[in-house]
């Protein structure tokens, strides 16, 4: 029986090849670092790494590949943001829809005098704008959003966000960890501080990758959270303040900055709104299968406009794990279940402690994927 793989909001698969064979041709035939070395392969793999800036740059509308800072994932970028821009004293504002990747270094946070506001969202998981607004308060010194939920697909006015941030001179982080390479985003016109987005899901790469796109502002007053080698400034001990460098320290992975900058080439060549139109169309035919079938409660919006593809189902009367194993072993479809490391959204959309059995689509996912989904949701809930 052939696997159907609807875990998209995990990590993308399959990659396109040109993954696998960049990285091999770097780990078979390049093998250098770089910033440590003038030698050919050095140089070589120091213009791979300035293009998988430069396509960063080109795919979020933003200016400046230096600003572009290469991380070990996304939750590294988030804390690092979180815990540079965040001092005893300071005040945070989150959603009620935030991942742990958010949550956890920020309760780490209130035990060293930071505070934070958790703004309400509305059963679907929108946030309520006019609650945001009343969050602030004058040492309000940083706003955190996550831009889809990795739960429901719920996808946030990041606009409105980033202008009532930018009214009240206040940074603003956007996560993207499901809307990146899922739908266009404009760094500039959302009115961001700063972008922190993984490699591996929609933008193609391979694990334990990531970047954070920074305003110029915002990274020369944030503090570095890890310091160490970066090849640059040898003959001091003191972290380097210009950018790249000031946020990567320590051997990058080479291997990862290959494959991801060939599916950022790839992705490119693809183009982000023909992604977007493929996910709105799996998505209105996942959406509408599942309109008449009972015993199914559907946590999030139910227009495919507002959302992205990932669909957390409750099958109310049901063990979710057992649906879960079932839908495997019976019909070889790939989901998750449980609370995706985000206990905080559950609550929201009212699905917390039993969580969820997640079905979430990709560039790869067909009709005839969304087709079998749905068949063995109607046979399930039909026993």
């Amino acid at each position: 029986m052939p696997a159907i793989y609807l875990d998209h909001a995990a990590t993308s698969f399959p990659k396109p090849p040109c993954v696998a064979a960049a990285m091999t041709e770097y780990l078979t035939h390049v093998g250098a670092n770089i910033n440590r070395g003038n030698y050919g392969a050095a140089q070589q793999a120091e213009l791979v790494a300035l293009r998988l800036r430069r396509r960063l740059c080109e795919l979020f509308d933003f200016a400046d590949p230096t600003h572009v800072v290469l991380t070990p994932g996304n939750t590294w970028g988030l804390n690092l943001v979180l815990g540079g821009a965040l001092h005893p004293g300071d005040h945070c504002v989150v959603s009620g829809m935030e991942h742990n990747a958010v949550m956890r270094p920020l309760q780490q946070l209130v035990r060293q005098g930071v505070t934070f506001t958790r703004v309400p969202c509305d059963g679907a998981g929108f946030l309520d704008l006019r609650a945001l607004e009343a969050a602030f308060r004058p040492n309000t010194r940083f706003v955190v959003l996550a831009h889809a939920s990795n739960v429901s697909g719920t996808l946030q006015d990041a606009a409105a966000v980033g202008k009532l941030c930018a009214e009240r001179g206040v940074p603003f982080c956007l996560d993207a960890a499901q809307t990146a390479g899922h739908l266009p985003l404009s760094f500039r016109e959302l009115g961001l501080s700063a972008l922190s987005v993984p490699a591996h899901k929609g933008l193609l790469g391979p694990q334990g990758l990531g970047a954070l796109l920074l305003a110029p502002d915002f990274a020369k007053a944030l503090t570095p959270y890890v310091t160490g080698g970066t090849g640059s400034a040898s003959d001091s001990e003191e972290q380097p303040a210009y950018l790249p460098d000031k946020f990567e320290p320590g051997t990058p992975n080479l291997p990862g900055i290959y494959g991801w900058e060939a599916a950022l080439a790839w992705l490119q060549d693809v183009g982000v709104a023909a992604v977007r139109a493929h996910d709105l169309a799996l998505s209105r035919r996942f959406l509408d299968g599942l309109a008449d079938l009972p015993g199914v409660r559907l946590a999030g919006p139910a227009d495919p406009a507002r959302r992205v593809g990932v669909f957390s189902l409750d099958f109310v009367g049901r063990d979710n794990a057992e649906i879960a194993y079932r839908l495997e072993t019976d019909y070889g479809i790939l989901t998750r279940c449980g609370l995706h490391c985000a206990p905080a959204a559950h609550k929201t959309l009212g699905t917390f402690p039993r969580g969820t059995v997640r079905f979430s689509t990709g560039w790869s996912t067909t009709e005839a994927d969304i087709d079998a989904a749905l068949a063995a949701i109607r046979a399930l809930t039909a026993e």
